[in-house]
This record gives C-alpha cells, sequence and structure tokens, in this order.
C-alpha cells in the first residue's frame, strides 16, 4: 500500500446491487421522507417497458407522486435540458419538486443531473459552465438501464451546446446521486451493440483510472472539494475488481445477453470502474476519444476503444508493473525482465482482438478517420487540458502523436515515421501562418 496517497472519495450516501432491488425504491424513499419526485427517462422506457409506470403506481402508494418526463435524447443538448425545466416546472404548477430520478443511461442520466440544478433555480444550464457555485442540487437518485458509464456514481453531467457544437460539462461533487439503485434485470434485454459500447467503456473506466496520474501528483487547483483527485491504493483497488469482472463476463453479456450471470457480473464492473475512475480520473484515451467523436460522430463507448490499446502502448515505459497487472487478468504473463515488451505488446493486442469481437473497428483508418484528419484529431485532443495532464509520461505532446499515428496506421512501433511525419509538418504550417 502506498501510504503517500493524497486520499479523495467521494460515493453515493447508498449504493444498492441486487436483482429486482428497483421494488425497494419507493418505499426506500418514503422512509427518507420525500413526497414529490421527477422521473427523468425517455420514450423507449416509457412506452415499451413496464417499468416506468409500475414505479409511479408504486410510489403513488407509499404517498409519493412523480412527474414523468420522457423526453430524454441520446446526447442531451442544453436546449434541451432548458426546453425540458420550462416543460415541466409549467406541468407541475410551478412547484418544485423533492427529488429527482434518471432511469436509462448516460444521457438520460446526465440530463437528469442537470435537472437536479435548473429545476430548482430556475436558471438557464448554460449558467453552469463554469461551476455550480452555490446553488445546490436536487437530490438525485440514479438507476442506470445499461452496465458501463457509471454516471451512477460520478459527479459530473456532459450535454452539448448546438450553438458551437461543444461540450458543457457540468462538475461538481454535489451532482453525485445520492442513491445508486442497480437493477441488473434492466440490462437482460439491452441490445447486442448497447452491451457492447457500454461494456468496453466500462472497462476503459477501470483501466484508464488504474494507469493515471498519482494523487499525490494530480494537480487540484487548491479546490477543496476536487471531483478528481488522481489514484490511490482504493482507486486501484476497485479498478482492478472491475477489470477481472470485464476479463471474464464482457464477450459472454454481448454474445448471450440472457446469461444473468454475466448481466449481473458486467453491473458490478461498471459500478467498481466508476468508483475508481469517479475519483481518480481518467486521462488520454478519454481525451483523444472526444477528438475522434467529434469527426466521426459514433458513441462514447466505441470511440474510447478505438484508440485504448495505442494509449496503453505508450504506457509501456511509465506504467509497466501496472501494464504486467492488467495483463495477467487477461491471462498474460511474461517469464522474465527480457519479456516484458513482449508482454505488453499482448497485452495491447489481446485489446485490440477484443475490440473487434466486439463488432468495433480496432483502428482509426477502418473507423473512417482519413490521414488528414489527423493534425485536426492531434490539435483537438491535446486541447482537452484537464485529460491531457493527467497522463502520465514526460512529454504530452510526443505521446499523443504517436499514439494517434500508431492508432491511424494500426499498428505498434516506437517511430511510426510516415504518419507522425504528415501531422507534424501540418502542426507547423499551422503554426507558421
Amino acid at each position: 500500500m502506498n501510504f503517500d496517497d493524497h486520499l479523495f472519495f467521494c460515493a453515493p450516501s447508498r449504493l444498492i446491487i441486487r436483482e429486482g432491488a428497483r421494488h425497494d425504491l419507493p418505499a426506500l424513499l418514503a422512509k427518507l421522507g420525500y413526497h414529490s419526485g421527477i422521473l427523468v427517462t425517455d420514450s423507449y422506457f416509457a412506452e415499451q417497458t413496464p417499468w416506468v409506470s409500475e414505479y409511479v403506481q408504486a410510489a403513488g402508494k407509499c404517498g409519493i407522486s412523480t412527474y414523468v418526463f420522457s423526453g430524454g435524447e441520446p446526447d442531451p443538448s442544453t436546449t434541451l435540458c432548458d426546453q425540458a425545466t420550462q416543460h415541466i416546472l409549467a406541468q407541475t404548477q410551478d412547484q418544485t419538486p423533492d427529488h429527482v430520478i434518471a432511469l436509462g443511461g448516460g444521457s438520460n442520466m446526465d440530463l437528469a443531473k442537470a435537472l437536479t440544478l435548473t429545476l430548482r433555480s430556475k436558471k438557464p444550464v448554460a449558467h453552469y459552465k463554469d461551476g455550480i457555485g452555490n446553488d445546490e442540487p436536487l437530490p438525485f437518485i440514479a438507476v442506470p438501464t445499461t452496465s458501463g458509464t457509471a454516471s451512477e456514481v460520478t459527479p459530473g453531467a456532459i450535454l452539448i451546446d448546438p450553438d458551437n457544437a461543444t461540450k458543457i460539462a457540468l462538475m461538481d461533487n454535489r451532482l453525485r446521486p445520492f442513491i445508486a439503485l442497480v437493477d441488473p434485470q434492466f440490462t437482460y434485454t439491452c441490445p447486442p451493440r448497447v452491451t457492447a459500447d457500454a461494456g468496453i467503456d466500462a472497462l476503459i473506466h477501470a483501466m484508464e483510472s488504474y494507469v493515471t496520474m498519482d494523487s499525490n501528483q494530480f494537480e487540484r487547483n487548491n479546490n477543496p472539494d476536487p471531483g478528481y483527485s488522481g489514484r490511490t491504493h482504493l482507486s486501484k483497488m476497485f479498478a482492478r475488481e472491475s477489470m477481472m469482472l470485464c476479463a471474464r463476463h464482457l464477450r459472454q453479456a454481448y454474445l448471450n445477453g440472457a446469461d444473468s450471470q454475466a448481466r449481473i457480473g458486467m453491473s458490478y464492473a461498471s459500478v467498481f470502474a466508476g468508483l475508481s475512475y469517479g475519483s481518480a480520473g481518467l486521462n488520454a484515451v478519454h481525451g483523444i476519444a472526444y477528438s475522434i467523436a467529434g469527426l466521426t460522430h459514433e458513441t462514447h463507448g466505441r470511440t474510447n476503444a478505438v484508440i485504448l490499446p495505442y494509449v496503453l502502448y505508450e504506457l509501456r515505459e511509465n506504467r509497466l508493473q501496472e501494464l504486467k497487472e492488467i495483463a495477467a487478468i487477461f491471462g498474460i504473463t511474461g517469464q522474465g525482465h527480457e519479456h516484458e515488451h513482449d508482454t505488453v505488446l499482448q497485452l495491447v493486442r489481446t485489446l485490440q482482438t477484443l475490440v473487434s469481437e466486439l463488432g468495433i473497428p480496432n483502428n482509426l483508418k477502418d473507423f473512417g478517420i482519413k490521414e488528414a484528419d489527423l493534425p485536426r484529431l492531434y490539435a483537438d485532443a491535446m486541447s482537452v487540458t484537464r485529460l491531457r495532464n493527467a497522463f502520465a509520461v514526460p512529454d504530452t505532446s510526443a505521446s499523443y502523436l504517436r499514439i494517434i499515428a500508431n492508432a491511424w496506421a494500426g499498428e505498434f512501433t516506437d517511430t511510426p515515421l510516415a504518419v507522425l511525419r504528415h501531422v507534424q509538418e501540418s502542426q507547423e504550417a499551422c503554426t507558421s501562418e
């Protein structure tokens, strides 16, 4: 154990993981004294499943009135949030609810987190782009239907600003759910592609937080209540458990969604990964993936997955011990120091294969990125400074160049010269202009 950890750990007040746990939520909220709630979901869950109506009826019997907003959308926008705020307040006669529930994946939870602020303050969500200040959000209950985002245990929400196609991040520990209720039964009907996208995201959260910046080196900017604060012994414990569960259950959950043990295993894997990265933070995988998404408009899980092996390969010097530990989780064991490089290479190629088996391209070229797009991809990735600064390498600029060049070619080399030279020349041309 590292006694030099600068541990700062936040988690939901109540974390519940159990098949059928959703049936206990109304009684729990009634015991805690709640009376009037908003349930944020989307049309699929409201119209194609019995889950919403079942909850509303059961909550009513416990003396809790619930207004259902079913207008959730993938990658919610600031416009949607503001429209939802006005709609809900109009439908509830401008009465502020005493709690907000999200049922769905990460997008529904992002919207609901934002609504915990805007429904109470009645301010537009853009007001919070630089922080939530002294505005206290409403109590938030997260009920995820996928195993991957772990938004049910993390402090942030991402919304799209349609005016400039940028993302607004709401980040504050007060946005963490005070109840995270994880019922694996919600995931049983999750289609294969969503299962793959969410599941690989859980694995990436665990891996990325396992190799991120140490807590005693993490820049907190004098924030006494940081959302992310670097990896610690505790965060690594959660990450290891998540990786072991993903190694055991991710493929099976994708191939056979009816396998309840695989589904339950991935539910735990997602939460454990969230407890790790929700404290430690993330770095280059997500930082570069945001730029890939901007070019391809592919889903979050897929854009993370395509870049993952190449980011880990870049860490083979600075995080060698951790990569060997991850390799062992996947059954890869090297013999002696002279084979350490081979162990890392086996690991990243194993992950390449896993990405392909989940139906996701394993290189940027096959992902639709053109060589001419690489300078923009590099520049956009470097602009995500929070994630770039958490990448544990001496020179992030050079590392990002190598990662992107390798990922485009689908190779693991020390100096991917041809593509690297193209990106560097383009950057130099832009600088000289």
